[in-house]
């Protein structure tokens, strides 16, 4: 047998004679004259656990490396793992509802629905709830429990008449918590809500992420069919020349042909343009709770247009002196965290499991022979203590700690890949910002060169000074850098959106879900 109730204890009322009156107590009932060995079992019970002190476990992170500087030359800090790391300058706000900082309404709109019914927000919200009710069932472990009962009985033996008994009773019982087996299993239960609570803020932040990226691949795709739209026409016109050209015999038929395959390639290059645009719109709507191709047309209407739709951009510079002490706000770190709480609590409650269970209990109850008899019926009461040891389980406790250390260990270990992580994605994005501005500057001057090119070659074709292939390289150069600067601007704008990420944007670690 792995563990047994002694009980301490029992307080049995007097005995009633056939008429219900009471009979004086001559002698002690059986259980109380066995308290002094049931005491002295009690007493050598908890002789044996205490040559085993409780365990500790230790709570200390891993530390992490911590690079002095960022990539693009940040100020020195003293590591993630170190609770006396200078604050950031960058204040929460500005990090917050970083979408604002684009200055585009429908994005900023776009968003805020996202946040509100996107349904990967709404199952993280019910985990929350999952998690803070598991909580209070933790709690309530710790306080006494009560159950009311009551019985009719009809029963007849034999020829003798049939008779009736009503019974109505009050149990109590209180398992006291010594050694702090259910208090360790509340504080896993507090560490899971609070890790529930930073995964749903983690989820918010993918989400808002996701949406300004999708917003933005919606408005570059937009702005290149613009562009390439333009080109077509240019082609169209070139196209139209050189058809004139061969009318009044001074060019031949492959200029016209060359001009019209140019003109065909881009007009291709639409429906593939066209396809992304539908595909981002239909991303969006998803996103914000909607069936795709319900928000196409809302969406896309500044495409139709010939002026180019405007890819967000930030309204202000975001400081890249960046204290590495700013990743404590991400919430996936702050989730990470919370579980290695939840698993030491766990170790707590495993170490705990193998010491002595104390439980108090008690009822009481009334029996008569009618239903209104029962304001005066016989009473019935006791009072019952017990204590529970396990004495042999081949192991099966101390293999259980062992597990829960294991699984401890796993959780640090996790936070620390976290933190790795998120530093890994605050200097990729800051690189891919810093690397992309350049190219964007670059980009917009053969741009500027390559317009310039394309107006002299058409002119000097139409004075007969160049050769038409002249003219078909100009307009196919122009073509692919201003694709190139619209794509480059847009992934500006999308490195930012990646760096707000980075540093755990889109949410304040408040209670606001609470």
């Amino acid at each position: 047998m792995s563990r047994s109730d002694l009980p301490l204890f029992v307080v049995t009322p007097p005995a009633r004679t056939p008429s219900g009156s009471a009979q004086p107590l001559r002698h002690r009932p059986p259980s109380l004259r066995r308290a002094p060995a049931i005491g002295l079992t009690v007493v050598l019970a908890l002789l044996l656990t205490g040559c085993a002190p409780l365990l500790v476990p230790d709570r200390a992170l891993p530390e992490v490396p911590i690079p002095t500087v960022w990539s693009s030359g940040a100020p020195e800090n003293t590591g993630i793992a170190d609770q006396a790391a200078a604050p950031s300058d960058i204040p929460a706000t500005a990090l917050a509802d970083w979408w604002q900082h684009f200055d585009d309404p429908l994005l900023t709109a776009l968003v805020r629905r996202a946040l509100a019914v996107n349904t990967t927000v709404q199952g993280a919200q019910s985990a929350l709830q999952q998690a803070r009710a598991v909580r209070d069932v933790q709690a309530a472990g710790l306080l006494p429990s009560a159950s009311a009962s009551g019985s009719a009985q009809r029963a007849r033996s034999g020829g003798a008449s049939a008779s009736n008994r009503f019974q109505v009773g009050l149990d109590a019982s209180w398992e006291v918590d010594v050694f702090g087996r259910a208090r360790s299993a509340l504080d896993a239960a507090e560490a899971e809500v609070e890790a529930a609570r930073t995964g749903l803020a983690g989820t918010r932040v993918s989400l808002a992420a996701e949406v300004a990226l999708a917003y933005i691949d919606l408005r570059n795709q937009q702005s290149r069919l613009v562009l390439a739209r333009q080109i077509l026409a240019a082609q169209q016109e070139t196209q139209q020349f050189a058809q004139w050209r061969v009318q009044a015999g001074l060019a031949t038929s492959i200029e016209l042909e060359q001009a019209r395959s140019a003109a065909e390639q881009t007009a291709a290059q639409l429906f593939a343009l066209e396809n992304g645009i539908a595909q981002a719109a239909h991303s969006l709507a998803v996103l914000c709770g909607e069936a795709p191709g319900t928000m196409l047309d809302a969406l896309t209407g500044a495409g139709e247009g010939t002026s180019v739709p405007s890819v967000p951009q930030v309204s202000r510079e975001l400081a890249l002196t960046i204290p590495a002490d700013t990743l404590r706000q991400r919430p996936d770190i702050h989730q990470a965290e919370a579980r290695v709480d939840a698993a030491l609590a766990r170790v707590s409650q495993a170490d705990a499991a193998r010491y002595p269970g104390f439980r108090l209990g008690g009822s009481i109850g009334l029996s008569a022979l009618t239903l209104g008899g029962l304001s005066g019926g016989a009473v019935a009461s006791s009072l019952l203590a017990s204590v529970s040891l396990p004495l042999f389980d081949g192991g099966a406790l101390r293999a259980q700690v062992r597990v829960q250390e294991a699984a401890l260990e796993q959780a640090r270990l996790s936070w620390q890949a976290t933190v790795l992580a998120a530093l890994r994605e605050v200097e990729d994005a800051l690189v891919a910002l810093r690397t992309d501005r350049e190219r964007l500057a670059h980009l917009e001057q053969a741009a500027e060169a390559a317009g310039n090119a394309a107006l002299l070659a058409q002119d000097r074709y139409a004075s007969g000074l160049v050769d038409f292939q002249v003219v078909l390289d100009t307009q196919r150069t122009l073509l692919n850098t201003r694709d190139s600067v619209a794509g480059t601007l847009a992934s500006v704008s999308a490195d930012h959106v990646r760096l707000y990420k980075a540093l755990g944007g889109g949410w304040m670690n408040e209670s606001e879900d609470r």
